[in-house]
C-alpha cells in the first residue's frame, strides 16, 4: 500500500513538471500588464484581441494549416503504403526498409534541414516555392505514419485475406473492405502525429521556407526578438488549444483511443 502510494506521488510529480509550462503560459496568456510576467498583473483578453487583429499572425496561421495539411496528407499515404509492404511483401528486407523509414527519426533535425536545402538549391528551385518545406515536412512526419500503421498491421490475419480472395474478392475490394477497417486506428493516429508535428516544428520550416513565406513558430521567434508582451503567450496558448482540439475531435468523432498510442 504504502509502495503504491509512493508510485502514485511520484507519477503526480512527473506530470506537474510536464504541464507546468503549460500551465504557466495559459495563464499569462491572460496577464493585462504590458509585459511577458508570471503571475499575471491581474487579468484580461486584450492579447487575444491584438493577436487575432495581427494580420502577420494570421497569415503564419494559415501558412502552417495549409504546409500540414498537404504534409499529412502525402505522409499519410506514403507511410501507410510503405508499412503495408514491409509488414507483409518485404521478406528479407523487412529490417532494412524499417530502419530506413525510421533514419529521419535518429538524425538532428538541422542536418535533415541542410541536406534538403542543398538538394533544392541543387534542383534550381532555391526558395521561390513552398515545395521544400512541404518536402521537409513530409520527412519528418513519415516514421510517424510507419511506426503506427506497422503496429497495426501486425494484428492483421494472412488468413482473413486469403479467405476473401477465395470469395472472389480483388485486391482493391480486400484492401478497402477487410485490412483498412482493421489498420484504421494506426493511420488515424499517424496521421495525427504528422499534423501536429509539421504544424509546430520549427528547424525545417526556418530552412526551408520560401522567401515571404513564415509558419506560426518562425513567426513567433521573429517576434520574441523584438518584442515581450503576452501576445507571444496568446499565440502559444492558440497552438496548444488547436493540438488538443485535433486530438479530441479524433478520440470523439472517430472513435480512436489516446492510450492506443
Amino acid at each position: 500500500m504504502r509502495s503504491r502510494a509512493l508510485l502514485s506521488f511520484y507519477c503526480l510529480l512527473v506530470y506537474a513538471f510536464l504541464l507546468a509550462p503549460i500551465v504557466i503560459v495559459v495563464l499569462a496568456s491572460f496577464n493585462a500588464g504590458a509585459f511577458l510576467t508570471f503571475p499575471p498583473q491581474g487579468l484580461s483578453l486584450r492579447w487575444y484581441v491584438t493577436f487575432f487583429n495581427n494580420e502577420v499572425f494570421m497569415r503564419a496561421i494559415r501558412t502552417s494549416l495549409l504546409v500540414a495539411i498537404i504534409a499529412t496528407i502525402f505522409s499519410t499515404v506514403i507511410g501507410t503504403a510503405a508499412a503495408i509492404y514491409q509488414v507483409q511483401y518485404a521478406g528479407r528486407l523487412k529490417e532494412p526498409i524499417r530502419v530506413a523509414m525510421l533514419i529521419p527519426l535518429l538524425l538532428p533535425e538541422v542536418l535533415t534541414a541542410i541536406a534538403l536545402l542543398f538538394f533544392v538549391y541543387a534542383i534550381g528551385l532555391r526558395t521561390t516555392t513552398m515545395f521544400g518545406m512541404i518536402v521537409g515536412h513530409v520527412i519528418i512526419t513519415l516514421p510517424f505514419v510507419f511506426i503506427n500503421v506497422a503496429a497495426a498491421l501486425e494484428s492483421f490475419e494472412p488468413a482473413w485475406d486469403m479467405a476473401a480472395r477465395s470469395l472472389g474478392a480483388g485486391r482493391l475490394a480486400r484492401f478497402r473492405r477487410i485490412m483498412l477497417p482493421l489498420i484504421k486506428p494506426g493511420v488515424i493516429g499517424g496521421a495525427l502525429f504528422a499534423f501536429i508535428i509539421s504544424f509546430d516544428t520549427f528547424t525545417i520550416s526556418f530552412m526551408l521556407k520560401g522567401i515571404g513565406m513564415s509558419t506560426l513558430p518562425i513567426q513567433l521567434f521573429d517576434y520574441l526578438r523584438t518584442n515581450f508582451t503576452p501576445e507571444a503567450a496568446a499565440v502559444s496558448s492558440l497552438s496548444i488549444a488547436l493540438s488538443l482540439v485535433v486530438v479530441i475531435l479524433t478520440e470523439k468523432v472517430l472513435g480512436l483511443k489516446i492510450h492506443r498510442f
